[in-house]
């Protein structure tokens, strides 16, 4: 988001002391404290159908080869029933269990345990301890970041199995991707209902709680800001980044090990879809500790919404392009190629460097050039729950002034250009790009919301300087 809290340095930090009661943290930022209608008419029906469309998209692929009309047309003209499909689908086994638990245990034990030598030897990536930002408590938490050094051991260890040891295949997650579904299920609700009852009984801050007295609200967008074990593991920056981001270009390379098994070999479009994910995945692991000041980590409290979401929803639904290429193979001609290679390499350009220059600006608070040009900003306001007054600058200049939210429009073409791999034959690889449109969308509108509420009359002088969120001119 545009709108991001500029914190300052501890010692330059000006505030002043008000007095720290209820009515004070109610009006903070971050979730809301009452739920209208069409909020709680939203919750429940993602947590009745979030896990039946995802169980639906995977089972579409493995009976009916990918098509999302022929399961409805069966059911509705009688030729099969829904029986019919639950009985031809995968059930959980003993082997999948043992795979995601090692899984998630190998990521856990690289996340808490091993800390992050990658930034003693890498120029310009930023890793091990790092501060956040402030919570609406006023807490300012620290993290051990180590997700690229995570991603790095994952993925030679991958490869050296693959090409030397063969302990196992590598299209060993193809091969039980529905067993494994009902695994990330387990997992989802486990780590959502531990999360929530955590909150209520031994929060890790109790002041960064927020109780709607709504059942299904509270479990879905969470009670806690920053739930932790010990004084590392973090819930949300865990389940953020591992195990479900980690495991994304590993699904993709299982897949591209699935098509080289059926077909004798390993086609463009798969390759393509393969690199440029994976340039995704490397810039959410080398900007990991930029992430910290992220909607996900800097508003959102921890619930369902990210626990399953992390654990099911992402590595199910943002991998369905290659899962449609071991079903349906494409070839591309060399111009389409070049075609959906820079889209998607100009998206990740517009949504890397419209970031830069937002870390750049946050990183030397505003003492900088954006675009050979001393960057515009506007000084805001807020109140932190401790009685705390902060500053923050939001940034006019560069593509910021283009559109409140122009890092989003780059994300967008990017999420297209994965699409367009996989051809036109059929609607499901394009489901994310519909998803991912909805998704920033909403969060631009969310996150607005909550900006409003956080800088008041401030927001609006912002919105003026800046009238568009996402394309300039249009909207």
């Amino acid at each position: 988001m545009a709108a991001h809290q500029q914190k300052k340095p501890s010692e330059e930090r000006k505030h002043k002391s008000t007095q720290n009661d209820t009515q004070t943290s109610q009006v903070q930022w971050g979730r809301a404290w009452e739920v209208d209608w069409f909020s709680l008419a939203s919750i429940l029906f993602l947590l009745m159908f979030a896990p039946l469309i995802v169980y639906y998209f995977v089972m579409s692929c493995d009976q009916y080869q990918c098509s999302l009309t022929d399961p409805l047309i069966d059911l509705l003209t009688g030729s099969r029933r829904l029986s019919d499909i639950w009985d031809k689908t995968p059930t959980l086994t003993y082997r999948a269990v043992g795979i995601y638990t090692l899984w998630v245990s190998f990521q856990v034990f690289l996340y808490v345990f091993i800390p992050d030598f990658c930034h003693k030897f890498l120029p310009g990536y930023v890793g091990g301890v790092q501060e956040g930002a402030v919570t609406p408590a006023g807490v300012v938490n620290k993290y051990e970041i180590n997700g690229l050094q995570a991603w790095i051991i994952t993925h030679v260890l991958w490869f050296a199995n693959a090409y030397y040891f063969h302990c196992f295949s590598p299209t060993i997650i193809f091969d039980n991707w529905i067993p494994l579904l009902w695994c990330a299920n387990i997992l989802g609700y486990a780590v959502s209902t531990f999360a929530m009852i955590k909150g209520y009984f031994f929060p890790t801050n109790a002041r960064d709680c927020k109780f709607t007295g709504n059942f299904f609200y509270d479990y879905m967008m969470g009670i806690e800001f920053n739930p932790r074990i010990g004084k590392w593991f973090d819930f949300k920056l865990f389940f953020n980044g591992r195990p479900g981001i980690v495991a994304w270009t590993l699904i993709n390379l299982s897949y591209a090990a699935k098509q080289q098994e059926l077909y004798g070999q390993v086609t463009n479009s798969m390759i393509l879809l393969n690199v440029l994910q994976g340039i995704y995945v490397l810039d959410y692991f080398w900007n990991e500790a930029w992430y910290l000041k992220t909607i996900d980590i800097c508003h959102d409290h921890f619930g369902w919404y990210l626990g399953w979401g992390d654990c099911v929803w992402l590595p199910y639904l943002y991998t369905l392009q290659g899962l449609y290429l071991v079903y349906h193979p494409v070839q591309l001609c060399t111009a389409n190629a070049i075609g959906i290679l820079m889209l998607g390499l100009v998206g990740y350009y517009i949504f890397r460097m419209t970031n830069h220059q937002k870390d750049l600006f946050r990183r030397t608070d505003g003492n900088c050039k954006i675009w050979g040009k001393k960057p515009e900003y506007i000084e805001c306001s807020y109140m932190a729950a401790d009685g705390a007054k902060y500053y923050s600058k939001l940034l006019t200049s560069g593509f910021w002034g283009w559109a409140r939210h122009f890092n989003y429009t780059g994300d967008l073409m990017g999420s297209l250009a994965y699409c367009l791999t996989c051809g036109f034959e059929h609607i499901l690889p394009y489901f994310y790009i519909v998803y991912m449109t909805i998704l920033l969308t909403h969060r631009c509108i969310r996150d607005e919301h909550r900006c409003f509420s956080k800088y008041g009359k401030d927001w609006k002088r912002y919105t003026a300087a800046v009238p568009y969120r996402l394309i300039p001119h249009v909207f």
